[in-house]
């Protein structure tokens, strides 16, 4: 099997594009789909048996893929990396800054180290690899980034580290945008909602307890798929989103909207999902309700 993209063979043929946190979850899905399209995808991440694992299912598949380990919050580690990508492989057309990382915890819980940790995996590593990918390569040669985001625009009670870092994020990529665009580069973002990913098995206690019936809070009635976030991304790296630049898409079913104030009727119609990716696996939380 291969992976079932909606876009056109060879989209991205000859280009090279990193995909930080590539060894599981949204960025494993859509390393599979760029390189389906024909990218030269680079994982990156901090553990290379993950990235071992991905880069072998890819190239079973038949695509590209290379690998780098690296902890996108060293600064002089970023710099050797991406100076080492593009002395490999030439310019870096596009970069996807999905790496990422929280925990569950009430503000008052949360100590400095811990904050800081939460904003260093999910802004300020997002900030070095987006530079150096600029400075090294896109400032000559243009490209596109993707950032990863979250639903935090009513705030993120439960994880107030992450929420800060994510918005944040929100505002680079607005700066960014700006900033860079004159050289052709575009910078974009995606706010995944509930997606059933890897990632919901790493949860624990209440928490882990509350994710099974988070569909009922979705207008669509629903939990997102990871080939959903990964379509958006390749669609804002994609010539098709040329004249789109400093925008953040949500991809939550909606759940983002509304307020307790206006309560969810139970469901009708919930909408058919999307899932393309042969290679996806329903999160352990989840299968309790199939």
């Amino acid at each position: 099997m291969a992976f079932d993209s909606i876009f056109k063979t060879g989209l991205f043929q000859g280009q090279t594009v990193i995909v930080t946190g590539g060894g599981s979850g949204i960025g494993r899905c859509t390393a599979h789909e760029l390189a389906a399209l024909g990218a030269r995808v680079i994982l990156v991440g901090r553990k290379p048996e993950k990235l071992q694992k991905v880069a072998a299912e890819i190239a079973e598949d038949g695509g590209n893929a290379q690998w780098h380990a690296c902890d996108i919050r060293d600064e002089e580690a970023v710099k050797a990396q991406v100076t080492q990508i593009i002395h490999d492989h030439g310019p870096i057309h596009g970069l996807v800054n999905n790496a990422g990382g929280q925990y569950p915890s009430p503000l008052a819980s949360i100590n400095q180290k811990g904050f800081e940790t939460v904003l260093r995996t999910n802004l300020v590593g997002g900030f070095l690899m987006a530079r150096e990918v600029f400075n090294q390569s896109m400032s000559t040669h243009g490209g596109a980034i993707v950032n990863m985001l979250a639903d935090m625009w009513g705030g993120m009670p439960g994880m107030g580290h992450s929420g800060a870092a994510r918005s944040g994020m929100d505002n680079f990529t607005k700066t960014a945008a700006f900033e860079w665009g004159y050289a052709g580069v575009r910078v974009n973002a995606v706010a995944p909602g509930w997606i059933a990913s890897s990632g919901m098995d790493t949860y624990e206690g209440a928490f882990k307890a509350v994710i099974p019936t988070l569909r009922e809070h979705v207008p669509l009635k629903r939990i997102g798929t990871e080939s959903e976030v990964s379509a958006a991304i390749v669609f804002l790296l994609s010539p098709a989103a040329a004249f789109i630049s400093g925008s953040t898409l949500r991809i939550d079913g909606a759940a983002s909207l509304g307020s307790r104030a206006w309560p969810l009727p139970k469901a009708q119609r919930p909408s058919e999902p999307f899932n393309g990716f042969h290679r996806a696996y329903l999160p352990d939380v989840l299968k309790a309700e199939q």
